[in-house]
């Protein structure tokens, strides 16, 4: 017989949401207090963007950004050396039946959003832009 699943797809998205947004507030209460016994972690103030769960919430990405984004590579390489700890210390906080692995990787949508302003800003781009007829809605 076939198990079903307690969890309609709607609902399990949003508890992977919750799950990843409480996995980054663990993280980042644990560097803001400076948890993490690394001199590059602790000498950074180090924000943690967002985290991605996979569905069967044993994988979470966490995506963070060093404040002034000096040293980005330092710090997650400082990290990814300290992932055992910080895994046990989500596992204790988030009191799941499975605790996730993490990774982590640079927070590249700021330089993404930069990239897309300067575009923008470019005046080939304003012109056309410009010259779009208005809408009749």
């Amino acid at each position: 017989m076939a198990r079903k699943d307690p969890f309609t797809s709607e609902q399990q998205s949003v508890r992977v949401l919750k799950v990843g947004e409480r996995v980054r507030h663990i993280l980042s209460e644990l560097l803001a207090r400076q948890e993490v016994h690394d001199d590059v972690v602790s000498a950074s103030n180090i924000s943690v963007t967002e985290v991605r769960m996979t569905p069967d919430l044993r994988n979470a990405t966490a995506y963070v950004k060093p404040l002034l984004g000096a040293g980005e590579d330092d710090v997650v390489l400082a990290l990814r050396q300290n992932t055992a700890f910080l895994q046990r210390e989500v596992a204790k906080r988030l009191g799941l039946k499975f605790a996730p692995k993490l990774k982590f990787r640079k927070d590249e949508s700021f330089a993404e959003a930069d990239r897309i302003e300067e575009l923008l800003r470019d005046p080939k781009v304003a012109r056309d832009l410009d010259d779009e007829p208005e809408g009749d809605g």
